[in-house]
């Protein structure tokens, strides 16, 4: 895009980036010949966020136990405070390590998802001559990458009032750059340049990484998350990073 080119204002680029994850939603139910490849993670999941939420429960009474004592001279409103904090940090860090537990166990099948779907959208997958073996490398590597901003989210999460926020925005971006890693790398981005890429395009990536978490908290649809969120982050990537001609080489926006 040329330097030139006025960007829309910050909210608007945002709720551009969360458009992908029910335009990611819509695309899966619309092509059932994709659902083959969405089964196994979709069910592997609902399992994990399952037990990574039942996880986080029986984790709040421990939590609780150990910063009751340093808020007994503290006002009232400010150990509510922090005991919704703790819940928060609790219950959603077990659902994001569910997730990310799941997304890692099933980096290879989501690439060959994430391929097929950019090639019924696109016409093909534009691939880079670094080999399929290198990118579903790197598809893992960002599930791992993912897997490590959970600590994050739950330490964030525990200071009253912004905490939450803060680690929405954490978990969000490390969703964000997951979910985007497999359509990346076959333009030929490294980990480097991807981060790059995810900096350029800021309030797209965190608006489509947040829109991605609330859907964790919605009945039904967050049976069918992880196949919506690998359809709508390869349709994200083809909108802001469009497939280069044959022959052609990669660059970094």
């Amino acid at each position: 895009m040329p330097e030139s080119v006025k960007l829309p204002g910050v909210l608007r680029r945002a709720a551009a980036g969360a458009f992908f994850v029910p335009a990611g939603f819509a695309l899966v139910l619309r092509r059932p010949r994709l659902w083959p490849y969405a089964l196994l993670p979709s069910l592997l999941a609902v399992a994990f966020m399952a037990a990574g939420f039942v996880l986080g429960l029986f984790a709040i009474p421990g939590l609780e136990a150990l910063i009751a004592p340093r808020l007994e001279q503290v006002p009232t409103w400010l150990r509510v405070s922090a005991v919704v904090a703790a819940w928060i940090a609790c219950l959603g860090s077990g659902l994001l390590l569910g997730l990310a537990l799941a997304l890692l166990l099933t980096a290879p099948i989501l690439e060959r998802f994430s391929r097929r779907v950019e090639a019924l959208v696109g016409g093909r997958t534009g691939d880079h001559d670094r080999g399929l073996g290198w990118e579903v490398g790197q598809s893992v590597r960002g599930a791992a990458y993912f897997l490590a901003a959970a600590p994050g989210v739950f330490l964030l999460a525990l200071i009253p009032f912004v905490g939450p926020v803060l680690g929405a925005v954490w978990g969000a971006h490390a969703l964000s750059f997951q979910q985007t890693e497999a359509p990346l790398s076959r333009r030929g981005l490294s980990f480097t340049a991807r981060r790059q890429w995810h900096r350029r395009w800021r309030p797209e990536s965190l608006g489509f990484g947040l829109a991605g978490l609330v859907t964790l908290l919605v009945p039904l649809a967050n049976l069918f998350l992880t196949p919506a969120l690998t359809a709508g982050a390869a349709l994200f990537v083809l909108e802001l990073e469009p497939r280069e001609p044959e022959g052609s080489e990669s660059r970094i926006p």
